[in-house]
């Protein structure tokens, strides 16, 4: 007898940490743009799992890549090589433009990696005294929920209870240049940041910001990480976020979509001054560039090329952005976004974008709200026109007033 939604929601409840609060749906399959829950009902995902299966679900050249090497090797430790690793290297680093590739598992740990390296840098090659170095990071940030991680966030769910935090940080508001400016110090080592603030609501900093934050990093000898775990990998509509004001990061940080939502693949992208300070036994993963993840994270992004899907997020990016501006509504606030990263904010009198997300999925849509009031829109890259179309008029008959 297959256990009905109600039994599988209450066993989560009883047995599982209350630590997150999904909509109560349970689902069992997923392929393209769709997932079913266990009672066969059909939604369009938008949310793709935070940006992990940009490729969509189920990809069926990612899942046999997948098997292939499952079959063959899956683990080796890094005390051993194994025969996808330098491929993965060569492969990324040719796409993405980098001359230094540290692999780890999840985005967090991407995250972490970059901290140790940018601050041993600091010691080592910018002469900052040990101990002094600071990192700039902006308020309503999302980099993970690892402790150190949490310490330099500003929301109180992430941080309360959770003390004492590791010191070296700086809180600046994001997409002010003139409080980044004057937060620089001898001691700055780092400013760590996102493109497009993801869980924050899909905020976007004012045109040309980006531009004049890398000639102010350039100028005072601070390595600019750019977060691109969430706006990477096709999701804006460019391979990376950093494209849509032509500037580089001294290190970029991807994760999620780098195994199309198969299995936990993170990469620190950077070049041999920062990442060459790391030496051997100084930092490390069991499971990082293992050679399962590096076949699956190959074909992730050989086929997020070679299917145009960076392409089709910014055309549908454009079409769903403007279907969302075109609805006639008391209650919308505003919608924003870049390619398939998209959010429309409500009105606080509205009562929360909760309950409209839980009346878009008995639409068959599933979507999520964050901050109160936002419900945030990220389908997979491979939606198409009339997927699309099908989905604002969901969006129409649940937001229109």
């Amino acid at each position: 007898m297959t256990p009905s939604t109600a039994s599988l929601i209450e066993t989560e409840y009883r047995l599982g940490a209350h630590n997150y609060k999904p909509l109560d749906v349970v689902l069992s399959r997923g392929e393209g743009v769709y997932v079913w829950d266990i009672d066969g009902n059909r939604y369009l995902d938008c949310l793709s799992a935070y940006s992990a299966v940009n490729q969509g679900h189920c990809h069926p050249k990612i899942l046999a890549a997948m098997i292939e090497q499952a079959q063959k090797l899956t683990l080796t430790s890094r005390a051993f090589r194994n025969d996808q690793l330098a491929h993965f290297y060569e492969e990324i680093a040719a796409l993405t433009g980098s001359h230094k590739v540290l692999p780890m598992n999840s985005g967090a740990e991407a995250v972490e990696t970059a901290v140790k390296a940018v601050r041993k840098w600091g010691y080592e090659v910018k002469g900052v005294p040990e101990g002094q170095a600071e990192i700039i990071v902006c308020s309503n940030n999302f980099h993970g929920r690892t402790m150190g991680i949490v310490g330099f966030s500003t929301d109180p769910d992430a941080r309360t209870g959770f003390g004492p935090f590791a010191p070296g940080f700086r809180h600046v508001p994001f997409g002010d240049l003139e409080a980044f400016r004057a937060a620089i110090n001898e001691n700055t080592v780092a400013f760590l940041i996102e493109p497009i603030q993801g869980e924050a609501g899909v905020m976007i900093p004012p045109a040309g910001y980006f531009t004049s934050v890398r000639e102010l990093c350039t100028q005072h000898g601070i390595t600019l990480i750019l977060d691109e775990i969430q706006t990477g990998l096709g999701r804006t509509g460019k391979l990376l976020a950093e494209e849509h004001e032509g500037i580089e990061a001294d290190v970029t940080l991807v994760g999620k979509a780098l195994s199309g939502g198969f299995y936990p693949v993170s990469a620190v992208l950077s070049n041999s001054e920062v990442l060459g300070v790391l030496k051997p036994g100084q930092h490390g993963s069991t499971f990082g560039g293992n050679p399962l993840a590096c076949a699956i994270a190959r074909t992730a992004l050989k086929v997020l090329v070679e299917e145009d899907m960076i392409g089709n997020s910014e055309r549908m990016g454009e079409r769903f952005q403007a279907g969302l501006k075109g609805i006639r509504s008391n209650i919308i606030k505003d919608v924003r976004g870049r390619g398939l990263m998209l959010a429309v904010e409500l009105d606080p009198a509205a009562g929360g974008a909760r309950k409209y997300c839980e009346v878009l999925k008995e639409r068959g849509i599933l979507a999520k709200d964050t901050h109160g009031d936002t419900i945030r829109i990220a389908p997979p890259l491979v939606i198409s026109g009339d997927q699309v179309d099908w989905a604002l008029e969901q969006f129409e008959a649940v937001l229109r007033t």
